[in-house]
């Protein structure tokens, strides 16, 4: 009887789980919604409850379409979005509405707390150094003090704080521990030092915490692929149609296990170190491993052990990359039109417009061409690299009043070459502050087109890997379960041994190569003429 591993990805809009082999082939998958509650002050917020039932059920429905006996399934790993989850004695505890006590999670991009984030970024506190020097909203210790000084009573009341992805490990086993990979890059823990530092926490306002020894927001802390507690318990197998005690390995922020997914695949870059993994979902993430610490500006990190267990890791991304397209084409008079035909062609919206620009241009570089007179700076959401302000926002420039569908796919294309001259930015930056990279290993459903792939190659000018795997994020969080079942000695193992690189696209060179160089200085100088432009009005006085 083949022994199987299951990866679980809980992402912004849904929970999905895969059943692989140990030679990291996928037999199957199971998805299932979760509800966002979003309002007009950046608040974003969801239910813990509603995502661990998205999560079981995925579980059982995955096994169950796997074909597979529950009791070949040796271990799971999980990954999550690095949202906050707020824990009670008897459950969780409303973070915004007493009128909705089931919203007991504050999601990743939710930014009520840039205020916080400001004033922690004010001060001069060595934890800094490793977060690009700026602190995100984003980030957990923000968001606690938010907590704290908004919703003292909840604040007060609380058992425990968790990383989704932690609470996720803690409802299927009932172990406290938390992952290396969650505090190091949410939440300030210095994994190279194995601590938290207590004047950081006293210094913003958090001193409660520190003062408690960090119990309600992580005493014990393990490396990925570590096996928790007993595995299952009795309560989560049942949900899950498992086997009492089959073996949950301390998790991984999402994007991260795109990375372990991706990153060492056999057949690619041949070492870590060389490839820059890009998760391409509805945020981006990029991961850049080093073998010792590179301080990038702007760039999250380094962060030791947080994906590849002895390494280091800087973390820059987009804070909109898929949901910056999404929104971009809602913007055009043709978007009803557009979704009518993706729908008579039972495409989404998104994939229509990338097939249509592929057919009215022939190949990449001439669906670029479309795009000659309009420019996209997509930060929708601010800029989380190489900048880290979440004030930025999004820059159009260039439209005019043609309202057809093929100007909207005009306006689609030049969305795809923003979201790639921002990560020609962050790669850029890297290189001069000493974390480079040779290649890209994208994953994520933003990047599955063969459209997105060879504009992403022709605007950061390197070469993309693709992986075999449809679902490397998923595969990635299978690989934890591998190891915490004893199915491979380590990650470092079971990477090359799961993924392997099916296809490349070779950057364009001549008239291409030059059209993009063109667009990129473009890019910058838009991007700067924002940031001037909002220096000003931020100025001036009433």
């Amino acid at each position: 009887m083949s022994n199987l591993f299951i990866g679980v990805d809980v992402g912004t809009g849904s929970a999905r789980a895969g059943v692989f082999d140990a030679q990291g082939t996928l037999l199957a998958t199971a998805k299932h919604d979760i509800e966002i509650h979003r309002d007009d002050a950046g608040r974003v917020e969801q239910s813990s409850a509603q995502v661990w039932d998205a999560v079981t059920t995925s579980v059982r429905e995955a096994v169950a379409a796997s074909g597979a006996d529950p009791a070949q399934v040796k271990g799971i790993g999980v990954d999550a979005t690095c949202s906050l989850v707020v824990m009670g004695p008897m459950g969780g505890l409303p973070v915004g509405d007493d009128a909705a006590p089931e919203r007991d999670i504050i999601v990743w991009m939710d930014h009520r707390a840039t205020g916080q984030a400001a004033r922690i970024n004010e001060g001069d506190h060595d934890v800094l150094k490793y977060v690009g020097g700026r602190i995100s909203p984003e980030m957990e210790t923000p968001k606690l003090l938010w907590l704290k000084e908004n919703r003292p009573e909840v604040y007060a009341a609380a058992a425990q704080f968790f990383d989704l992805t932690d609470f996720l490990t803690w409802k299927a086993t009932g172990a406290l521990d938390r992952s290396s990979c969650t505090l190091t890059c949410k939440w300030t823990y210095l994994a190279h030092e194995e601590r938290f530092d207590p004047d950081y926490f006293h210094a913003i306002g958090l001193g409660d915490l520190a003062d408690e020894d960090f119990a309600r927001i992580g005493a014990s802390v393990v490396h990925p692929g570590t096996a928790l507690g007993q595995g299952l318990t009795a309560e989560a197998a049942e949900a899950m149609g498992l086997v009492p005690g089959t073996a949950v390995a301390a998790g991984l922020i999402d994007a991260h296990a795109g990375g372990v997914g991706t990153v060492a695949a056999s057949g690619g870059a041949g070492d870590a170190t060389d490839c820059l993994g890009y998760v391409f979902g509805t945020s981006s993430c990029t991961m850049t491993t080093t073998r010792e610490p590179a301080f990038v500006p702007g760039v999250w990190g380094p962060y030791y052990s947080a994906m590849v267990p002895g390494m280091w890791l800087n973390e820059g991304g987009q804070s909109a990359a898929g949901a910056a397209i999404a929104h971009l084409v809602t913007l055009h008079p043709a978007t009803a039109e557009a979704e009518r035909l993706a729908s008579a062609e039972g495409k989404g919206l998104v994939q229509y417009l990338a097939d249509r620009a592929l057919e009215l241009g022939g190949d990449a570089a001439g669906a670029l061409r479309l795009a000659d007179d309009l420019h996209v700076i997509p930060e929708f959401l601010g800029n989380r690299a190489p900048f880290a302000d979440p004030e930025a926002r999004a820059v159009i420039a260039g439209q005019g009043m043609e309202q057809g569908v093929d100007s909207l796919v005009a306006l689609y294309v030049a969305g795809v070459c923003g979201l790639g001259y921002g990560l020609r930015q962050i790669i850029e930056t890297q290189d001069a502050a000493g974390a480079p990279s040779r290649t890209i290993s994208v994953s994520g459903g933003a990047g599955a087109h063969p459209l997105t792939r060879a504009m992403l190659a022709d605007a950061t000018g390197r070469e993309i890997e693709i992986t075999e795997c449809a679902e490397p994020v998923l595969l990635g969080s299978a690989m934890l379960g591998a190891v915490a079942s004893g199915g491979y000695a380590d990650l470092q193992a079971a990477m090359p041994a799961m993924s392997r690189v099916a296809t490349r696209c070779t950057p364009a060179g001549g008239a291409t190569q030059a059209r993009h160089a063109a667009r990129y200085d473009a890019f910058l100088a838009f991007q700067r003429l924002s940031r001037e432009t909002r220096g000003i009005m931020a100025g001036l006085t009433d």
